[in-house]
C-alpha cells in the first residue's frame, strides 16, 4: 500500500459483537494500516479484545463522549502520530466483509479522484436482523454506486449528503482542511461533513463494492428517541435543509417500499412497522421544536443523553 490508513472505532462495552468485528479488522493490520479505538470507560472485555489484536486504545470519559468531538480526537491522533492519509471510521457493531480486498478498493477510489472527500460502503443486515431492519438496509444501501458533487447535488437532494460513519473513509488532508466534524453535535456528524464537502466543491461517493454487516432491531421507543435527536440536528444545522432540501419526499418513498417489502414476506410485520414509523414522526417533530421544551424533557426524549449537559443548546 502506498498510503497510510488508520481505522478508527469508538468503543464502549462492545461485548461479543466487538469480538467479531475486531477479529475481522485484525486481518487488515500491516505496516501501513493501523487500528485505533477510542474507548468510553468500558467495563466489560472490550479493552482486552482491543489489546489482544494490538490495536491502539485511546481514552475518553463516557460523560464527555460526543459523536463529532470524540472522532476528531482520534482523527488528530491518526494524522499527527501515525501520519494517516486515509481515515476509516467504523462502529463497534459493524463487521467488515472481505477485509482482504477492502483496503485496496478504498485506496483505488481515493487515488482515482483527488477531489473525493469521503466514501461510504454498503451496510448489510446482521444475521439476527428482523424484517424491518432488513428492509432499512436494502432500501438505503443499494447495489448501484454514485458520486455526489457540486454539479448534481440539487437533483439528488438530501441523498447527496448521506454518509454513514458506521463504515466510511475520509481523505485526511481534506478532512483537516474542512475542520473535521463539528465538535459538539448530537449525531449526524457524517452528514454535516458531507454537506461541508459539497459546499466546498468536493465529492462524496457510495461504494457498494465494500461492505460491513451493521443493523439494529429498533423498538418503537428507540425509533422515537433516535428521530428526536435527528430533529434536533436538523434544527441546529438548518442550513443543510436549506441547501439540500428536506427528507419528506424520501420518507414517503421509504414507507411505500417498506410496505411492499413486508407484505411480500410477512404481512403481520406491517403493524409493528407502522408503530415504528409513527414514533419516528412524533419524535422528529418534537426534536425539531426542542428549543420550546425544558431541558429535562429533551434529555428524557433523547437517545444521546450526554449531549444535554447543562442549559438548552
Amino acid at each position: 500500500m502506498h498510503k497510510n490508513i488508520c481505522v478508527v472505532v469508538p468503543t464502549c462495552n462492545g461485548g461479543k459483537i466487538w469480538e467479531k468485528a475486531a477479529l475481522q479488522l485484525s486481518y487488515l493490520k500491516n505496516d501501513s494500516l493501523s487500528i485505533v479505538t477510542i474507548d468510553s470507560e468500558s467495563t466489560d472485555s472490550t479493552r482486552i479484545t482491543s489489546n489482544k489484536y494490538g490495536f491502539t486504545v485511546l481514552d475518553v470519559k463516557r460523560s464527555e463522549f460526543n459523536h463529532g468531538g470524540t472522532r476528531n480526537i482520534a482523527a488528530r491522533y491518526c494524522i499527527e502520530q501515525l501520519r494517516a492519509e486515509i481515515i476509516v471510521f467504523m462502529t463497534q457493531d459493524a463487521i467488515l466483509q472481505s477485509p482482504e480486498t477492502a483496503a485496496e478498493i478504498i485506496l483505488d477510489k481515493f487515488s482515482a479522484n483527488p477531489e473525493l472527500s469521503a466514501i461510504y460502503g454498503k451496510q448489510l443486515p446482521h444475521d439476527d436482523a428482523n424484517l424491518i431492519a432488513q428492509h432499512a438496509r436494502f432500501y438505503n444501501y443499494k447495489n448501484e454506486p454514485y458520486t455526489a458533487t457540486k454539479d448534481n447535488y440539487r437533483e439528488m437532494g438530501l441523498k447527496a449528503v448521506f454518509l454513514s460513519n458506521s463504515f466510511s473513509a475520509y481523505n485526511a488532508k481534506i478532512f483537516t482542511s474542512l475542520g473535521g466534524f463539528p465538535e459538539n453535535t448530537i449525531l449526524c456528524e457524517d452528514m454535516f461533513f458531507a454537506a461541508r464537502s459539497i459546499q466546498n466543491n468536493y465529492a462524496i461517493s457510495y461504494c457498494p463494492e465494500i461492505a460491513a454487516k451493521h443493523s439494529h432491531n429498533y423498538r418503537p421507543l428507540d425509533e422515537f428517541k433516535r428521530y428526536f435527536d435527528i430533529g434536533v440536528f436538523h434544527t441546529c444545522e438548518s442550513w443543510i435543509g436549506e441547501m439540500f432540501g428536506g427528507a419528506g419526499g424520501e420518507g414517503k418513498k421509504f414507507l411505500l417500499s417498506e410496505f411492499r417489502f413486508l407484505i411480500n414476506r410477512n404481512p403481520l410485520c406491517i403493524f409493528p412497522a407502522a408503530l415504528n414509523n409513527f414514533m419516528k414522526i412524533v419524535g422528529y417533530k418534537l426534536g425539531k421544536n426542542y428549543q420550546k421544551m425544558p431541558l429535562d424533557k429533551c434529555k428524557a426524549f433523547s437517545m444521546h443523553k450526554a449531549y444535554w449537559k447543562s442549559e438548552i443548546k
